[in-house]
């Protein structure tokens, strides 16, 4: 039997997150916001929380369709903060929104979302020497980099512990174990290179 890099505790949001999402390399604009703002909203609660919520959060916030989320107003804030199941939290729906505005400059700049993440390793999933058996740290200096230069564009809730976690999440970092058949599988499409430890702190 394969052995997997999670504990699902027997929760299938948990498994199928995992298993067709984590870790996998996303190259769409919308996902890649979806991705980045399920990391603002679970900041100091359990992935899990955010995983059964994650259905309220799309209808919320327009599907995370960058254009459409970069419109919302006080309004839509007030709209989303009081919708049933909602995790009722104004500043971190404020940071979403926020982040979706500052998106749109990214990708008038970079030309997309996506081209702006993956040019910090040149296109490449990166795996860390010791990560594959399980040495995974909270942040990285990757991390680091990328949410200094994203706090200076003005995104907020983008500190290098919920950036690292955004880069697991979307593919740029492969921290599956290397018994999970997930890694063999990213690794076999994915362009992969392998680094020493970047500056870590665990």
């Amino acid at each position: 039997m394969a052995n997997y890099c999670l504990d699902f505790n027997g929760n299938p949001l948990d498994r199928t997150y995992h298993d067709n999402e984590w870790g996998r390399p996303v190259h769409d604009d919308r996902q890649m916001m979806e991705h980045l703002s399920l990391e603002v909203m679970q900041c100091g609660l359990s992935w899990l929380i955010c995983l059964k919520r994650r259905e309220v959060f799309k209808k919320c916030f327009a599907n995370f369709e960058i254009d459409r989320l970069a419109a919302m107003t006080d309004a839509d804030v007030e709209r989303i903060v009081a919708t049933e199941g909602m995790i009722r939290a104004p500043r971190k729906v404020r940071a979403v929104i926020n982040n979706a505005r500052v998106a749109q400059q990214i990708i008038a700049e970079c030309g997309s979302l996506c081209g702006y993440f993956w040019s910090f390793t040149d296109g490449a999933t990166l795996v860390y020497d010791g990560h594959p058996e399980g040495r995974i740290p909270v942040s990285n200096g990757l991390s680091r980099r990328i949410a200094t230069d994203l706090k200076r564009r003005g995104m907020t809730f983008v500190g290098s512990v919920n950036i690292y976690a955004h880069l697991q999440a979307c593919g740029i970092i492969n921290d599956h174990h290397c018994d999970c058949p997930i890694h063999a599988a990213i690794a076999s499409t994915a362009t992969i290179r392998h680094l020493p430890p970047d500056g870590e702190q665990f």
